[in-house]
């Protein structure tokens, strides 16, 4: 039975196949089932703007202000932010190549390498991070809102437990806006991020007058140097690529709606230049404030409160407008999917995003932007440490071990080709334990430390190098004539599903 199409580099089901999947129901919803040939519409400037939508944020700014606060000068710390950018892009153009050709969203896709239950370990892990960067952005909010509340109603600073008053405003905020869908907030966003740009420029002008010029504010020497250089260069490489590990994994939440594989990736090239761009703004600015308040201020709030109140006000209204935005456009999706995931009869979007909301604050956001070195070090570093597996084995799964040939039907089947025993691939999770036992090592042996500073790198390539063992001659591998019998090409009719689906856009 021929199950879907090819058409050019983009694989869709075919209508017969679409109707019989959707009427069982059981791994099948309007958010996880597969694009349609017509929903495969985004462009290059639509990835392009993703990206830049989501780098010039909070956390971006903080992320590259606290390396000054770590002894770095301003040079230093923009080549590192840029590494790092660079090297975390490689994964995510490897995994955004599947979401692209099989149009499909990552809790679907983990059931590639995981099975149809087990996925829902990959899915969670995920899920488990974007709440934690939903608390994150939270915290922001509720600073600013309390740092507007505070310059404009005097009497509010003398209310007892004022800042988490207002963190818990602006949690439930978010919470409220996220419930509505990503869809809710695209004028939103489409106003965040342009707003945001012109602020840093703004904080950007202010630090070269303060500073009375741009080598006066670029100033702050290194106090770095020889392997003291290493040892903080090194983690905070890690701590860039896991900041954006995550996207590493669920990239096909968005790649599975490009045109092409070239819009795809043309688009996504824009982001170590982006990040490295807007961390700039925020590295020099924190350069400027050394000289200026005696210490490096990399938190934007605490920024914010030595301006009059006016400024405060704008600012903080500016910070609030990004944390929603970001925190809405991609810190919901991959959670509120995953839990979608668990019962996708009766786990709503809605529902999802409450849940992440209230997973978001057993990740206690407070204690994480504490310090930068709990921001980087404990929270970026732990993360990248046990995600970096799942990427290998998601990367080894698509490009070695099935060589791009999948069995799209078979992923909306309980009892299909990638059910493997009971639903769990238990080689995914065998090279999944692989992967974690150096960096664990690290975690308490102090010899080994080295292996969980880097955890994310040792991860990744010791669970690639497994799973590709691990799977040698598993049946659910489509060679090329196995593949070519469930595979049409051309198209003769409308686009793939369209008839069961009806024409969905992007």
């Amino acid at each position: 039975m021929v199950t879907q199409r090819l058409e050019g580099d983009i694989v869709t089901l075919t209508e017969d196949a679409a109707r019989e999947v959707s009427s069982n129901g059981e791994l099948w919803n309007d958010d996880l089932r597969p694009c349609t040939r017509a929903e495969h519409s985004w462009p290059a400037g639509r990835f392009a703007s993703l990206w830049i939508g989501m780098c010039i944020c909070i956390p971006t700014y903080s992320l590259a202000s606290g390396m000054i606060s770590l002894g770095m000068n301003w040079w230093e710390a923009t080549l590192t932010i840029l590494v790092g950018s660079a090297i975390v892009l490689v994964p995510i153009l490897l995994v955004a190549h599947a979401g692209t050709r099989y149009g499909f969203p990552y809790p679907v896709f983990a059931r590639l390498w995981f099975g149809t239950r087990g996925a829902h370990v990959p899915a969670l892990a995920r899920a488990v991070i974007a709440a934690g960067w939903f608390g994150i952005n939270s915290w922001f909010g509720g600073l600013a809102l309390d740092a507007i509340l505070v310059r404009s109603l005097p009497a509010w600073g003398a209310v007892a437990g004022h800042l988490w008053i207002a963190f818990t405003i602006f949690w439930l905020l978010n919470v409220g806006v996220a419930m509505r869908g990503p869809q809710a907030i695209g004028r939103l966003a489409a106003v965040a991020a342009p707003t945001l740009a012109v602020a840093a420029i703004a904080l950007f002008v202010w630090g070269v007058s303060a500073a009375h010029g741009v080598a006066a504010m670029l100033s702050a020497p290194s106090t770095l140097s020889g392997p003291g250089f290493w040892i903080v260069f090194f983690p905070s490489v890690i701590g860039v690529v896991s900041f954006w590990a995550t996207l590493a994994l669920n990239i096909p939440d968005y790649s599975r709606y490009a045109r092409s594989q070239s819009a795809q990736l043309r688009g996504q090239l824009v982001m170590p230049f982006v990040m490295a761009g807007f961390s700039f703004i925020g590295i020099a600015v924190t350069s400027a404030t050394v000289a200026l308040y005696g210490k490096a201020l990399w938190n934007p709030v605490d920024l914010l409160l030595h301006f009059p109140t006016p400024v405060v006000i704008a600012g903080g209204a500016i910070i609030i407008l990004s944390s929603i935005t970001l925190n809405v456009g991609a810190n919901v999706m991959a959670p509120a999917r995953a839990f979608e995931n668990l019962w996708p009869r009766v786990i709503t979007f809605s529902i999802g995003a409450v849940l992440t909301g209230l997973l978001s604050l057993l990740m206690q956001p407070w204690y994480v932007l504490s310090t930068f070195s709990a921001y980087v070090f404990t929270w970026l570093g732990s993360y990248g440490t046990l995600l970096g597996p799942f990427d290998g084995i998601a990367i080894a799964d698509y490009w070695l071990v099935r060589a791009q040939r999948i069995d799209l039907f078979a992923l909306y089947q309980p009892r299909g080709r990638y059910d493997y025993a009971n639903g769990f691939n238990l080689r995914a999770i065998a090279a999944l334990a692989t992967g974690w036992i150096l960096p664990l090592a690290g975690l308490f042996v102090p010899a080994l430390h080295v292996f969980w500073i880097g955890g994310w790198f040792f991860g990744l390539a010791v669970a690639l190098g497994a799973y590709a063992v691990f799977m040698r001659g598993d049946r659910s591998r489509l060679d090329a004539p196995a593949f070519a019998a469930i595979t049409e090409e051309p198209a003769a009719s409308k686009p793939a599903a369209a008839l069961a689906l009806g024409e969905a856009t992007a």
